[in-house]
């Protein structure tokens, strides 16, 4: 079996398109998944950056902040949450909200979805959770570095910012695209291959 931690921020459609490909990956290899909330907003905090870009940063701190509280005290749904909340995001088409509260119907919704209780959405516009947050997204941080967004991926004992995908394979498809990145894990002298972006992600 082969361990894959995978760090996630909810509101970034990259991410969730790299989620749903381990998830294929999940049924054709044998794969255990541990679920890790990060934070473009953690990220981003205290930058100057354009003002829609930060309006959206202050709306995405509410379904990180819920997803380190779910971490913490119902570890085994946080995989459900993030399927729920995800297509309520992506393929439902309510991402890129802007402003502090902008995503509590969403996190409403998916809480009734997976049976957690309406508790949970309370630390979405405060801060109790931000210190648990923030050590959750450091430890994406220590693992990769600091200069990259999310997803963050580890596979056995190495981390990448990636794979960034605007489809998800299925099949063996998927499962052959995990035996590639996995394979370039087993070098520790290589970092990094990149290309320009040619289509946004297709949800």
């Amino acid at each position: 079996m082969e361990n894959v931690t995978f760090w996630f921020d909810a509101s970034c459609p990259f991410c969730w398109q790299t989620s749903r490909w381990i998830k294929e990956v999940e049924k054709v290899r044998d794969i255990e998944i541990d679920w890790i909330p990060m934070s473009l907003s953690v990220l981003n905090d205290g930058r100057d950056l354009p003002e829609d870009y930060m309006a959206m940063m202050e709306a995405n701190w509410g379904p990180a902040r819920v997803f380190a509280k779910v971490k913490q005290e119902r570890p085994e749904l946080i995989d459900d949450l993030y399927t729920a909340m995800g297509t309520l995001i992506h393929p439902g088409g309510q991402g890129g909200q802007k402003g502090y509260g902008a995503y509590d119907d969403v996190i409403k919704k998916a809480l009734e979805e997976v049976g957690l209780d309406e508790s949970f959405a309370s630390v979405a516009n405060e801060a109790s959770y931000d210190d648990v947050l923030r050590s959750y997204h450091q430890g994406a941080m220590d693992a990769v570095g600091d200069e990259v967004g999310t997803p963050v991926i580890q596979l056995g004992e190495t981390a990448f910012f990636g794979p960034v995908i605007t489809r998800v394979p299925t099949g063996e498809e998927a499962g052959a695209l995990f035996d590639h990145a996995l394979g370039l894990a087993e070098y520790p002298y290589f970092f990094e291959l990149k290309r320009s972006r040619t289509e946004a992600p297709q949800v």
